[in-house]
């Protein structure tokens, strides 16, 4: 009996590392413009506030509100790197929107890519994870309130 259970936990174990392993992420960097170009991302977001990536000119700063961050994950099975990326991007985006509203804030800005952490800033372009099984993006911002 004692042999069973000691073979079961083996089994066990190595499939559980074997699943880890299976599951490990890609760190890819996409373009920012082609995912608010998909998934009717303009629409959905709208204009009401507005987003600022990295260090892009943003109009003067009148409040900084807070800093806050988000991490959105969807399933990436039998997609493309693209396709489950650009999706979990406007996931994304729509956090730190709904974040945007929920403190008053007119502006979302100095947004970077903030996967376990490790802050990827730019202009241009967004980090995501891309795993067998799920797809991740996090970010992290700057809300606030633009001077008229």
């Amino acid at each position: 009996m004692k042999k069973m259970f000691a073979i079961a936990a083996l089994l066990v174990a190595s499939s559980a590392t074997s699943v880890n392993a299976f599951a490990a992420d890609t760190m890819v960097k996409l373009p920012i413009a082609d995912a608010l170009a998909a998934n009717n991302a303009q629409q959905r977001l709208g204009d009401t506030v507005k987003f600022y990536f990295g260090s892009q000119k943003t109009p003067k700063v009148a409040t900084v509100i807070a800093t806050d961050k988000t991490s959105q994950r969807t399933n990436g099975f039998n997609k493309s790197t693209d396709t489950a990326c650009q999706w979990v991007f406007l996931s994304a985006m729509l956090a730190l929107q709904k974040r945007a509203n929920e403190l008053g804030a007119d502006a979302v800005v100095n947004i970077v890519s903030n996967f376990k952490d490790q802050e990827f800033s730019s202009v241009t372009e967004y980090e995501c994870a891309d795993g067998a099984i799920m797809a991740g993006v996090a970010l992290k911002a700057d809300f606030v309130k633009l001077a008229k």
